[in-house]
């Protein structure tokens, strides 16, 4: 600021200077002249001038507050005003905490429906197995009885004709029977 007013003087320039500290509070310096008649600084820029000063005091302000709630400069507050900072405070924890159950919960029921699922592959792959088997005991059921029909058949004197027939179908279905069952293990 030293140098910006040893600037202005000197070079007779018209200076404007703004400055943030490290803290963050912001500083200005401004030098306007009337140039051949003409005010350069108008009504307009007193309003800014005084916006810029509320947003200033609002910036300031509002720095104090959260230097409150973090816990500092609170030996300088009167026990009254230390009421609404400690609402505030709880407040703000038992939001953090509702968010916490409730992450909780969420995870819960995600971990209990990936269960779900894996329980529900788990029984169909069984049903599957237990279809499998079912279809390999009626496969089982139908060729020991048309065996038996041939066995009979042969005793009661059938001809070798209805015999060979026979033969032939019971073939046949044990044909499709291991076709149906390498369909079912090649979907799998």
């Amino acid at each position: 600021m030293k140098k910006a007013k040893e600037i202005t003087v000197l070079c007779d320039a018209e200076v404007s200077l703004v400055i943030f500290s490290s803290n963050g509070k912001m500083s200005d310096y401004y030098r306007y002249q009337t140039t051949s008649g003409n005010k350069l600084w108008d009504a307009k820029h007193e309003y800014l001038s005084a916006e810029v000063d509320r947003v200033k005091k609002e910036n300031d302000n509002m720095r104090m507050q959260l230097r409150h709630l973090n816990g500092e400069d609170l030996n300088s507050l009167h026990p009254k005003e230390l009421i609404p900072i400690e609402s505030a405070l709880e407040d703000g924890v038992a939001g953090v905490i509702a968010k916490q159950a409730s992450s909780k919960t969420n995870t819960n029921l995600k971990e209990r429906f990936r269960s779900l699922k894996k329980r529900i592959r788990m029984l169909d792959e069984e049903n599957k197995r237990l279809n499998y088997t079912c279809q390999q005991q009626d496969v089982g059921i139908d060729t020991s009885n048309l065996r038996s029909e041939m066995d009979n058949g042969a005793i009661n004197g059938y001809n070798s004709q209805k015999a060979a027939e026979a033969t032939r179908d019971f073939q046949f279905v044990f044909l499709l029977v291991n076709l149906k069952s390498i369909s079912c293990s090649a979907a799998k």
